[in-house]
């Protein structure tokens, strides 16, 4: 079978939209997700013993269900209750819940390793909780948890064709409309595989440079 490059050629602007699509949901999706996390970060650090209960619930719930059981019941199954809800929306909703999950367990982890003199410390010179966790615990925990963070804000992004399954235009999504609409099947997976490698692996090294420098003081020297 003949490979035809015109065709593919001439499905990059549509592609080019899918890349702008995919973005968003990600980019969106870590912002939301890493909000969550702050929150349950803030929450084991104000040790209060119910919320740290919901929030250890949550995070096996999430971790324990697969992405797409979530955003199939967030999409099909809450419309049952009167609750209808985008493509967009539920593939944000859904990601935010599993990633906010990940997330949450690697600023745990984060903040469990800030030495306990230091909090006692900032304690003992008279700051607040919310002191310490804004000058002492996050910025210490967030450098200890970088490589962990950014490993899962690209699979956060590569996440995203799960929500093709909602009708969500990113990169998938538009393959298989084209596979579908001129049965251009190899043409559609190269145009596809590229853009992803082309997406992914420049800033998967992307932030492993930040990390480094943000590791090392050099940002802002």
């Amino acid at each position: 079978m003949n490979f035809d490059v015109d065709f593919a050629l001439s499905t990059l602007p549509a592609f080019l939209v899918a890349v702008g699509v995919t973005l968003q949901v990600g980019l969106i999706a870590i912002a939301t997700s890493l909000c969550v996390a702050l929150i349950n970060a803030a929450i084991a650090v104000f040790e209060v013993p119910v919320l740290r209960r919901l929030v250890r619930i949550y995070v096996e719930l999430a971790r324990n269900t697969p992405l797409l059981i979530q955003l199939f019941f967030i999409y099909f199954a809450l419309p049952s209750i009167g609750l209808r809800i985008s493509g967009f929306a539920s593939a944000i909703i859904a990601m935010t819940f599993l990633g906010g999950a990940y997330l949450t367990e690697i600023l745990r982890a984060g903040v469990a390793a800030v030495p306990r003199s230091q909090i006692e410390s900032g304690l003992s010179i008279g700051l607040s909780r919310w002191q310490l966790l804004r000058h002492v615990i996050l910025p210490q925990a967030g450098i200890l948890s970088l490589p962990a963070l950014f490993a899962n804000f690209v699979f956060l992004l590569k996440e995203t064709t799960v929500v093709s399954a909602v009708a969500v235009p990113e990169i998938l999504y538009t393959t298989k409309n084209y596979i579908a609409l001129y049965y251009k099947t190899y043409e559609m997976l190269a145009v596809m595989t590229g853009l992803c490698v082309l997406l992914f692996v420049p800033l998967s090294l992307l932030l492993r440079v930040v990390e480094r420098r943000l590791q090392h003081g050099q940002f802002g020297s």
